[in-house]
Protein backbone atom coordinates (compact mmCIF):
# COMPACT_ATOMS: atom_id res chain seq x y z
CA UNK A 1 0.00 0.00 0.00
CA UNK A 2 2.93 2.36 0.54
CA UNK A 3 3.76 2.58 -3.19
CA UNK A 4 0.16 3.39 -4.05
CA UNK A 5 -0.09 6.13 -1.45
CA UNK A 6 3.27 7.55 -2.54
CA UNK A 7 1.93 8.20 -6.05
CA UNK A 8 -1.12 10.01 -4.70
CA UNK A 9 0.83 12.12 -2.22
CA UNK A 10 3.00 13.40 -5.09
CA UNK A 11 -0.08 15.06 -6.57
CA UNK A 12 0.47 18.85 -6.19
CA UNK A 13 -2.96 19.48 -4.67
CA UNK A 14 -2.66 16.71 -2.09
CA UNK A 15 0.89 17.81 -1.27
CA UNK A 16 -0.43 21.36 -0.68
CA UNK A 17 -3.19 19.99 1.55
CA UNK A 18 -0.66 18.03 3.60
CA UNK A 19 1.39 21.20 4.11
CA UNK A 20 -1.75 23.04 5.21
CA UNK A 21 -2.52 20.38 7.80
CA UNK A 22 0.86 21.00 9.43
CA UNK A 23 0.14 24.70 9.98
CA UNK A 24 -0.98 25.74 13.44
CA UNK A 25 -4.00 27.77 14.41
CA UNK A 26 -5.38 30.02 11.67
CA UNK A 27 -2.22 30.06 9.60
CA UNK A 28 -3.99 28.15 6.85
CA UNK A 29 -5.63 31.09 5.06
CA UNK A 30 -8.14 29.59 2.64
CA UNK A 31 -10.97 32.07 3.08
CA UNK A 32 -11.13 34.57 0.23
CA UNK A 33 -13.29 37.67 0.21
CA UNK A 34 -15.86 37.78 -2.54
CA UNK A 35 -18.84 39.40 -0.84
CA UNK A 36 -18.62 42.91 -2.25
CA UNK A 37 -17.24 41.90 -5.61
CA UNK A 38 -19.13 42.59 -8.82
CA UNK A 39 -19.78 39.71 -11.19
CA UNK A 40 -16.47 38.65 -12.74
CA UNK A 41 -15.92 38.10 -16.42
CA UNK A 42 -17.33 34.85 -17.77
CA UNK A 43 -16.01 32.21 -17.56
CA UNK A 44 -14.23 32.06 -14.21
CA UNK A 45 -10.79 30.57 -14.69
CA UNK A 46 -9.00 28.13 -12.44
CA UNK A 47 -6.03 29.62 -10.63
CA UNK A 48 -3.18 27.12 -10.61
CA UNK A 49 0.06 27.71 -8.69
CA UNK A 50 2.83 25.10 -9.02
CA UNK A 51 0.28 22.61 -10.29
CA UNK A 52 -2.10 23.16 -7.34
CA UNK A 53 -5.51 24.85 -7.38
CA UNK A 54 -5.79 28.05 -5.34
CA UNK A 55 -9.06 29.80 -4.49
CA UNK A 56 -9.62 33.31 -5.81
CA UNK A 57 -12.01 36.18 -5.14
CA UNK A 58 -13.91 35.00 -8.24
CA UNK A 59 -14.42 31.46 -6.94
CA UNK A 60 -15.37 32.86 -3.51
CA UNK A 61 -17.88 35.18 -5.20
CA UNK A 62 -19.34 32.19 -7.03
CA UNK A 63 -19.68 30.21 -3.81
CA UNK A 64 -21.70 33.04 -2.31
CA UNK A 65 -23.78 33.48 -5.46
CA UNK A 66 -25.05 29.90 -5.40
CA UNK A 67 -26.01 30.14 -1.73
CA UNK A 68 -22.85 29.27 0.16
CA UNK A 69 -21.74 26.14 1.95
CA UNK A 70 -25.24 24.86 2.71
CA UNK A 71 -25.90 24.47 -1.01
CA UNK A 72 -22.62 22.62 -1.52
CA UNK A 73 -23.56 20.24 1.27
CA UNK A 74 -26.93 19.57 -0.38
CA UNK A 75 -25.00 18.76 -3.54
CA UNK A 76 -22.68 16.29 -1.84
CA UNK A 77 -25.56 14.70 0.10
CA UNK A 78 -27.38 14.08 -3.19
CA UNK A 79 -24.19 12.81 -4.79
CA UNK A 80 -23.43 10.21 -2.13
CA UNK A 81 -27.02 8.98 -2.15
CA UNK A 82 -26.39 8.11 -5.79
CA UNK A 83 -22.91 6.70 -5.20
CA UNK A 84 -24.05 4.31 -2.49
CA UNK A 85 -26.75 2.95 -4.79
CA UNK A 86 -24.43 2.67 -7.79
CA UNK A 87 -23.73 -0.96 -8.71
CA UNK A 88 -20.08 -0.23 -9.44
CA UNK A 89 -18.94 2.62 -7.17
CA UNK A 90 -20.48 1.28 -3.97
CA UNK A 91 -17.76 -1.39 -3.77
CA UNK A 92 -15.12 1.24 -2.95
CA UNK A 93 -16.74 2.08 0.39
CA UNK A 94 -16.23 -0.31 3.26
CA UNK A 95 -18.86 1.61 5.24
CA UNK A 96 -21.64 3.97 4.22
CA UNK A 97 -21.88 5.29 7.79
CA UNK A 98 -18.84 7.56 7.65
CA UNK A 99 -19.57 11.27 6.95
CA UNK A 100 -18.42 11.12 3.34
CA UNK A 101 -20.81 13.82 2.11
CA UNK A 102 -19.92 16.26 4.87
CA UNK A 103 -16.20 15.83 4.28
CA UNK A 104 -16.43 16.23 0.51
CA UNK A 105 -18.68 19.25 0.94
CA UNK A 106 -16.22 20.88 3.32
CA UNK A 107 -13.39 20.17 0.90
CA UNK A 108 -15.22 21.84 -2.02
CA UNK A 109 -16.15 24.84 0.13
CA UNK A 110 -12.52 25.29 1.19
CA UNK A 111 -11.24 24.92 -2.38
CA UNK A 112 -13.65 27.63 -3.55
CA UNK A 113 -12.50 30.07 -0.87
CA UNK A 114 -15.05 29.50 1.87
CA UNK A 115 -12.49 29.11 4.65
CA UNK A 116 -10.54 26.15 6.08
CA UNK A 117 -13.58 24.08 7.04
CA UNK A 118 -12.12 20.84 5.64
CA UNK A 119 -8.70 21.45 7.19
CA UNK A 120 -10.19 22.22 10.61
CA UNK A 121 -12.34 19.09 10.54
CA UNK A 122 -9.40 17.03 9.38
CA UNK A 123 -7.25 18.23 12.30
CA UNK A 124 -9.81 17.13 14.88
CA UNK A 125 -10.90 13.96 13.07
CA UNK A 126 -10.64 10.84 15.26
CA UNK A 127 -7.83 8.52 14.20
CA UNK A 128 -10.06 5.48 13.80
CA UNK A 129 -8.82 2.33 12.12
CA UNK A 130 -10.82 0.71 9.34
CA UNK A 131 -10.49 -2.89 8.20
CA UNK A 132 -9.35 -3.41 4.63
CA UNK A 133 -9.33 -6.52 2.47
CA UNK A 134 -7.29 -9.28 4.05
CA UNK A 135 -7.93 -7.92 7.52
CA UNK A 136 -5.35 -5.13 7.23
CA UNK A 137 -5.91 -2.09 9.45
CA UNK A 138 -5.73 1.44 8.06
CA UNK A 139 -6.41 4.97 9.36
CA UNK A 140 -8.23 7.30 6.95
CA UNK A 141 -7.05 10.80 7.80
CA UNK A 142 -6.94 12.71 4.49
CA UNK A 143 -7.63 12.33 0.76
CA UNK A 144 -4.61 10.18 -0.01
CA UNK A 145 -5.35 7.69 2.78
CA UNK A 146 -9.02 7.63 1.73
CA UNK A 147 -7.97 6.63 -1.77
CA UNK A 148 -5.82 3.82 -0.41
CA UNK A 149 -8.77 2.57 1.66
CA UNK A 150 -10.97 2.56 -1.44
CA UNK A 151 -8.40 0.63 -3.49
CA UNK A 152 -8.26 -2.02 -0.74
CA UNK A 153 -11.96 -2.12 0.10
CA UNK A 154 -13.10 -5.57 1.28
CA UNK A 155 -16.10 -5.24 -1.04
CA UNK A 156 -13.93 -5.37 -4.17
CA UNK A 157 -13.30 -8.55 -6.10
CA UNK A 158 -10.18 -10.24 -4.68
CA UNK A 159 -8.43 -9.97 -8.05
CA UNK A 160 -8.93 -6.20 -8.08
CA UNK A 161 -8.06 -5.36 -4.49
CA UNK A 162 -5.28 -2.78 -4.46
CA UNK A 163 -5.80 -1.61 -8.03
CA UNK A 164 -5.87 2.14 -8.47
CA UNK A 165 -8.91 3.91 -9.83
CA UNK A 166 -9.35 3.40 -13.56
CA UNK A 167 -10.82 5.63 -16.24
CA UNK A 168 -14.24 4.00 -16.01
CA UNK A 169 -14.31 4.54 -12.24
CA UNK A 170 -13.53 8.22 -12.76
CA UNK A 171 -16.11 8.71 -15.50
CA UNK A 172 -18.75 6.94 -13.43
CA UNK A 173 -17.93 9.22 -10.47
CA UNK A 174 -18.10 12.38 -12.59
CA UNK A 175 -21.39 11.48 -14.22
CA UNK A 176 -23.04 11.04 -10.83
CA UNK A 177 -21.47 14.24 -9.50
CA UNK A 178 -22.62 16.40 -12.41
CA UNK A 179 -26.05 14.75 -12.42
CA UNK A 180 -26.36 15.68 -8.76
CA UNK A 181 -25.35 19.28 -9.49
CA UNK A 182 -27.87 19.49 -12.32
CA UNK A 183 -30.59 17.92 -10.18
CA UNK A 184 -29.96 20.47 -7.42
CA UNK A 185 -30.41 23.31 -9.91
CA UNK A 186 -26.80 24.40 -9.73
CA UNK A 187 -26.23 24.13 -13.46
CA UNK A 188 -28.90 26.77 -14.02
CA UNK A 189 -26.09 29.16 -13.06
CA UNK A 190 -23.84 29.28 -16.13
CA UNK A 191 -20.90 30.55 -14.05
CA UNK A 192 -21.13 27.58 -11.73
CA UNK A 193 -21.68 24.97 -14.43
CA UNK A 194 -18.63 26.08 -16.42
CA UNK A 195 -16.43 26.54 -13.35
CA UNK A 196 -17.46 23.33 -11.63
CA UNK A 197 -16.87 21.12 -14.65
CA UNK A 198 -13.40 22.67 -15.00
CA UNK A 199 -12.85 22.36 -11.24
CA UNK A 200 -13.67 18.65 -11.24
CA UNK A 201 -11.72 18.24 -14.47
CA UNK A 202 -8.63 19.52 -12.68
CA UNK A 203 -8.98 17.41 -9.55
CA UNK A 204 -10.07 14.15 -11.20
CA UNK A 205 -6.57 13.71 -12.61
CA UNK A 206 -5.48 12.27 -9.24
CA UNK A 207 -7.83 9.35 -9.90
CA UNK A 208 -6.70 8.74 -13.48
CA UNK A 209 -4.47 11.01 -15.51
CA UNK A 210 -6.56 10.92 -18.70
CA UNK A 211 -9.90 11.44 -16.93
CA UNK A 212 -10.00 15.25 -17.43
CA UNK A 213 -10.61 14.70 -21.14
CA UNK A 214 -13.95 13.10 -20.24
CA UNK A 215 -15.28 15.69 -17.78
CA UNK A 216 -17.33 17.62 -20.33
CA UNK A 217 -18.91 14.43 -21.69
CA UNK A 218 -19.65 13.38 -18.11
CA UNK A 219 -21.47 16.69 -17.54
CA UNK A 220 -23.48 16.32 -20.75
CA UNK A 221 -24.57 12.79 -19.85
CA UNK A 222 -27.30 13.94 -17.44
CA UNK A 223 -28.78 16.43 -19.92
CA UNK A 224 -30.86 13.63 -21.45
CA UNK A 225 -33.46 12.06 -19.12
CA UNK A 226 -33.45 8.96 -21.32
CA UNK A 227 -29.86 8.23 -20.30
CA UNK A 228 -30.77 8.54 -16.64
CA UNK A 229 -33.78 6.24 -17.11
CA UNK A 230 -31.60 3.65 -18.86
CA UNK A 231 -29.09 3.83 -16.00
CA UNK A 232 -31.77 3.30 -13.37
CA UNK A 233 -33.51 0.53 -15.29
CA UNK A 234 -30.15 -1.16 -15.77
CA UNK A 235 -29.70 -1.55 -12.04
CA UNK A 236 -27.87 1.73 -11.41
CA UNK A 237 -25.00 0.64 -13.59
CA UNK A 238 -23.14 2.64 -16.27
CA UNK A 239 -23.06 -0.22 -18.73
CA UNK A 240 -21.89 1.90 -21.65
CA UNK A 241 -18.59 2.90 -20.05
CA UNK A 242 -17.49 0.12 -17.70
CA UNK A 243 -14.56 -2.09 -18.74
CA UNK A 244 -13.87 -0.15 -21.95
CA UNK A 245 -10.33 0.15 -23.24
CA UNK A 246 -8.91 3.67 -23.40
CA UNK A 247 -9.30 3.62 -27.18
CA UNK A 248 -12.95 2.58 -26.92
CA UNK A 249 -13.59 5.30 -24.34
CA UNK A 250 -12.08 7.96 -26.59
CA UNK A 251 -14.58 7.07 -29.30
CA UNK A 252 -17.32 8.35 -26.98
CA UNK A 253 -16.04 11.93 -27.03
CA UNK A 254 -15.49 14.30 -29.94
CA UNK A 255 -12.14 14.54 -31.70
CA UNK A 256 -11.83 18.15 -30.56
CA UNK A 257 -12.12 17.07 -26.92
CA UNK A 258 -9.76 14.15 -27.47
CA UNK A 259 -7.09 16.58 -28.68
CA UNK A 260 -7.78 19.42 -26.25
CA UNK A 261 -4.95 18.79 -23.82
CA UNK A 262 -5.02 22.39 -22.54
CA UNK A 263 -8.50 22.04 -21.05
CA UNK A 264 -9.59 22.84 -18.30
CA UNK A 265 -7.11 25.71 -18.18
CA UNK A 266 -7.54 27.26 -21.65
CA UNK A 267 -9.84 30.27 -21.45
Amino acid sequence: MSNASHDVENDPDIAAELRGLKLKGDDNKTEVSGGSKQAPNFPISLHIVDGSHVATSDSAWLLQQIGGGDVIHRLTDAFYQKVFQDAHLAQFFASFDDPHAERLGNWIIEKMGGGPVWTKERKRRPQVQVTLAGGHKHVVHDRSSAHVAAWHSPKRQPSKVGQHFKLDDSRNWMRLMFWSAREQGLFENRYFEDFYVRFIGHFVRVYERTAPLFARESARWSQDPKRIDAYLQGGNRMNNLLDLSHHQALQQISESEQDDLQWPYDL
